[in-house]
């Protein structure tokens, strides 16, 4: 028995989450874990399905993601003749309507089916992460992932988690933001996604891609400056202010 968890909340494509649960129809359960009414982080609302789930098997899917007839045909075939206790799956990036095969998006290999006897749970605020007991196996075909329409839903996408990430490099003490490290951030991005992903092949759009990591990159640095200078600002004052003011 396969049960499917799926985290529905949030800013989410309606069209796009009906044909990702037409692509899982095929399950023995289907769980939706509505983020938008529960308190928490990706890896707890991941964990939370996993409790709800009578299946033999976990296999995540996210609301912009499809299951392929022949990547179903591979999980039903795995599960039942192979001994591994989890699968990472290889995904397919749609970004600006194009697939892209360069920019570090090809085979973005995930953690996602597991047998739930040997899962224990997911952890990690931001890039959530999955701890098992036994082997991992790698599928073959992928998952479709509708990662980016277009400029406007990456802005939003980027005011989210630059949020979070501020916020978690901030709370294990980053060092003080100076032109320094800001300019390091850029350059090193700039060489992860240009240089070393060669986001050129994927086109144009590549490019754009390219570009506007580096731009998001920047702006996590610079709310992190931002909660830096907040802080720093509030200890002057208390400082300088003779009756103690917080």
């Amino acid at each position: 028995m396969i049960s499917v968890v799926i985290l529905a909340g949030g800013r989410y494509d309606k069209e796009l989450f009906e044909k990702c649960l037409d692509s899982v129809s095929w399950a023995d359960e289907i769980i939706q874990v509505k983020t938008d009414r529960l308190k928490g982080s990706f890896a707890e609302w991941r964990n939370t399905g996993a409790k709800r789930a009578k299946g033999d098997w976990l296999l995540y899917v996210d609301t912009d993601e499809q299951v392929t007839p022949e990547l179903e045909a591979e999980i039903r075939r795995s599960t039942l003749e192979y001994d591994f206790n989890a699968y990472a799956i290889p995904r397919k990036n749609f970004i600006f309507g194009r697939e892209f095969k360069h920019s570090g998006q090809w085979p973005d290999y995930q953690k996602r089916l597991f047998r739930k006897k040997t899962f224990k749970s997911w952890s990690g605020k931001l890039h959530e992460t999955a701890s098992y007991a036994g082997e991992l196996g790698y599928l073959k075909n992928p998952l479709i992932h509708i990662k980016h329409k277009n400029l406007s839903e990456m802005v939003a996408k980027t005011n989210d988690w630059s949020e979070v990430e501020a916020k978690l490099m901030f709370e294990a003490h980053h060092p003080p933001m100076n032109i320094r490290r800001f300019v390091g951030a850029i350059v090193r991005e700039f060489w992860l996604r240009m240089i070393k992903q060669m986001a050129f092949l994927d086109g144009g759009e590549g490019i754009i891609y390219a570009m506007y990591q580096v731009f998001s990159r920047f702006v996590s640095y610079a709310k992190l400056w931002e909660l830096q200078i907040g802080r720093d600002s509030n200890l002057r004052i208390h400082a300088n202010d003779p009756n103690g003011y917080k």
